[in-house]
């Protein structure tokens, strides 16, 4: 048995000192750790084989200054590295993967977080939302579905329940995949605070008790994400309207939702809100996913209108007023009301206050970092990957890019080739797509060709009595190369990868024809469609070659 005594700095409450002393009881081989906050001390009973740079590396990694208390000889190393300073704005998907990276080749590495660590996708995006729209979809099959010999009866639907599991749920991941990793990595420290330039070395951050701290670095990942955008409609500014941050915690089902927006969060929600049991209002600017091929949102509207959502394209809404109870929302020629009003009409980048203006970092007009297919903004040594950036923003793309990211900071050469990036928008059917569609391509100057398939040419869409969307394939027309694919349907996430394959590796579309497709799937449809181009798929018999 060994006791070490170690000196802690930073610690503002007895709730800290509870926390290091959890984290000293997590660390293989210790037995017993005291942590004293009004002295600002710990002793850790250990066997042999756990040395002081263990735990004070552990304790470092979670924001507190650690070291051997006075009158021990032995020096202890914060990590073994390359004398590299690299500061990461950011804790999200995009700033985890460059700090791993980072840190792998030998950086001393800092993250720095305003809010809660593991930003968007696990706290309040992809993990939340995905977790909500299952149980949307499982309530749905119990009371409508296609089978005959199936019982169809309103679910029962507990939702405080329903979120308690999925907060539950998020909570664990996020320790998991975020929290846990700075627990265990030496050579990554955590700073809570808001970080702005001082000049391109040199990071404030500004702290929640209103101190601020210079950060030096000689690499700068700026790794922020993005947030809600709210319109300046007018009298919306003030009334308790949800973002979709709310509305995946709220405990309570509206008996109306009107949901303002028509992109990938409005339509996600609308739908899980519709199915668990409220009535839906959609109110779009545009066209529903208007960036996408136009027959996307034309189906996906009326399969969403036979569920019984209201969908209302091509218009805006004028005036909001809340009178304690319903929201009355005005769009011209009507004013709707409803107990609650989601706003989801797009996301903006949270660079403001940076100072990014004041060492040249440029950004567009809506205030995303430009950068190209290395990371590289407009100065030298900042980087920036993320939904914070001009790139698509996905969750996976920002994790391939902060790894790139990395890599360059620390001397390497690493693109991100961004050109058969696949995409799913989880709606049932979901809307999945990858590469070209004609109107990209035409605005290339490509001469293109394309094929649609209704799903009730694919056999397992028949046999699943569902065959709600279809499949397109978009090729070159000179070559026969696969430039695109869209997909709408139930499984149109399981589906797009293939054809990004395909894509990625130049297949034409009489190779895609001519693979072997398991039967009966719905990744099928794929080789169906390329069929489609030279025969009569209704003419084939069951896997015809």
């Amino acid at each position: 048995m060994t006791a070490h005594a170690l000196r802690i700095t930073g610690m503002t409450c007895e709730h800290c000192a509870r926390s290091i002393e959890k984290l000293l009881v997590g660390v293989a081989d210790v037995r017993h750790a005291d942590v004293s906050y009004t002295a600002g001390s710990a002793t850790v009973e250990t066997s042999m084989e756990v040395s002081a740079t263990a735990l004070i590396n552990a304790i470092r990694a979670k924001g507190y200054g650690a070291e051997l208390a006075a009158g021990t000889d032995a020096v202890v190393p914060a990590a073994k590295s390359t004398g590299l300073r690299v500061a990461i704005i950011g804790t999200g998907s995009g700033a985890f993967a460059a700090a791993i990276r980072a840190a792998e080749e030998g950086a001393l590495v800092t993250v720095i977080e305003a809010g809660v660590v593991g930003g968007t996708c696990v706290n309040v995006g992809c993990v939340p939302s995905k977790i909500m729209i299952r149980a949307a979809h499982i309530a749905h099959l119990q009371s409508d579905n296609p089978f005959d010999g199936l019982k169809k009866q309103p679910a029962v639907v507990d939702r405080m329940a329903l979120v308690m599991q999925q907060q539950a749920r998020v909570d664990e991941l996020r320790h998991a995949k975020y929290e846990s990793i700075l627990e265990s990595n030496p050579g990554i420290t955590l700073e809570k605070g808001f970080a702005r330039f001082k000049d391109a070395h040199t990071l404030v951050v500004k702290k929640a008790d209103g101190s601020e701290k210079e950060l030096a670095a000689d690499r700068i990942l700026i790794a922020s994400g993005r947030s809600p955008a709210i319109p300046d409609t007018p009298g919306l500014a003030g009334t308790p309207y949800w973002t979709s941050t709310d509305a995946l915690v709220a405990e309570a089902l509206p008996q109306h939702l009107i949901v303002y927006g028509g992109s990938v969060v409005a339509l996600e929600l609308a739908q899980a809100f519709l199915r668990l049991g409220s009535q839906v209002t959609l109110v779009a600017r545009s066209a529903l996913l208007s960036r996408e091929d136009p027959a996307i949102g034309d189906t996906l509207k009326t399969v969403l209108e036979g569920e019984g959502m209201r969908i209302l394209t091509d218009t805006s809404v004028s005036k909001v007023h809340f009178d304690g109870k319903l929201f009355q929302v005005n769009i011209g020629y009507e004013t709707l009301n409803g107990d609650r009003l989601l706003v989801a009409t797009g996301r903006k980048p949270n660079t403001a206050g940076m100072h990014l203006e004041r060492v040249g970092v440029n950004t567009d007009a809506g205030g995303a970092v430009i950068i190209d297919d290395h990371m590289r903004t407009s100065v030298p040594n900042i980087y920036a990957a993320g939904d914070c950036t001009n790139q698509p923003q996905f969750v996976y793309v920002a994790a391939a890019a902060g790894t790139r990211a990395a890599i360059n900071m620390t001397g390497g050469d690493a693109a991100l080739d961004l050109s058969a990036m696949p995409a799913v928008v989880f709606t049932d059917p979901q809307v999945a797509t990858v590469g070209l569609s004609e109107a990209q391509a035409a605005r290339l100057g490509l001469e293109s060709d394309s094929r649609t398939l209704s799903l009730d040419n694919v056999p397992r869409a028949l046999a699943n009595f569902d065959t709600r969307g279809f499949i397109k394939l978009v090729v070159e027309k000179a070559s026969g190369r696969l430039l695109g694919a869209q997909v709408l349907a139930a499984e149109g996430g399981e589906i797009i990868q293939t054809a990004a394959l395909a894509i990625r590796h130049g297949m034409t579309v009489a190779e895609l024809a001519g693979q072997l497709f398991p039967y009966l799937t719905m990744v099928e449809g794929l080789k169906l469609c390329a069929q489609t181009f030279n025969k009569d798929v209704k003419q084939l018999s069951c896997c015809a070659g």
